[in-house]
């Protein structure tokens, strides 16, 4: 009986692993070289959620809301008209007093942007210019050196040499102390009705009765006559040239 050789199993040498394939790139941007629906759906999403803080930082919502509360106040009545309304006024105050520059913005960065003709990074540099020129013209020459030497920059000359980090809590002192100022105004009249009305309670010995039981419907008539409201609107809209 004859035993034969044990076959053995032949030795394969493994296969080396394919190498990935290079340059692989992902591209934001549509066949004609305009962002895609989902990047502008993105940067949409994203503007929504910065809005609120750029509304208060860059634009006139401040100054104006500012003056509406102030104005509240100077009637003693806290709480009439609720924040909703006022900022709701202020909202759309601003949006007419600013519309001019969120036009040129989209004429300048935003539709080019859209059409391909400018990249992202272009299109924020060449934006900003409208929004910049606009907070500059309102922004005192004070505040922007304040501002300056605070981040260790000359201060001459300020304008030209302004950035937006600068430029803009400068903008924001400048719209706060135009705002008291025109509070301080607005305060005078009603501040002389409680006094008058004080010192009247105190010669007829009524020390007991609050003044602003009694000053409160004069004040209110007195903001009627003059159409208050409209009066401190038209005022707001004259500070920044008109609007609109």
């Amino acid at each position: 009986m004859t035993i034969g050789t044990p076959a053995h199993a032949a030795v394969v040498d493994p296969t080396p692993p394919t190498p990935p394939a290079s340059g692989i790139t992902i591209d934001i941007n549509g066949d004609d070289g305009s962002p895609s629906a989902s990047i502008l759906a993105l940067l949409g999403i994203t503007l929504l959620s910065v809005a609120p803080a750029l509304l208060l930082m860059m634009s006139s919502f401040t100054k104006i809301f500012v003056v509406l509360a102030m104005t509240r106040n100077a009637l003693s009545l806290p709480t009439i008209p609720p924040n909703q309304v006022l900022a709701g006024l202020a909202l759309f105050l601003s949006l007419f007093i600013m519309w001019p520059v969120l036009t040129d913005i989209n004429q300048v960065a935003v539709q080019p942007y859209v059409d391909g003709t400018l990249t992202f990074a272009q299109a924020i540099d060449v934006g900003q210019g409208p929004l910049r020129d606009w907070m500059l013209s309102y922004t005192r020459e004070e505040d922007l050196a304040l501002m300056s030497r605070a981040a260790g920059w000359p201060t001459r000359p300020i304008r030209r040499a302004s950035r937006l980090h600068t430029l803009i809590p400068a903008f924001m002192i400048s719209e706060l102390r135009a705002a008291f100022v025109i509070g301080f105004v607005i305060f005078v009249p009603f501040l002389v009705i409680d006094l008058v009305v004080a010192a009247a309670l105190m010669s007829m010995g009524m020390m007991m009765l609050p003044p602003v039981m009694i000053s409160l419907p004069f004040k209110i008539l007195l903001f009627i006559l003059v159409d208050g409201w409209g009066l401190i609107v038209r005022s707001l809209l004259e500070s920044y040239g008109g609007g609109g």
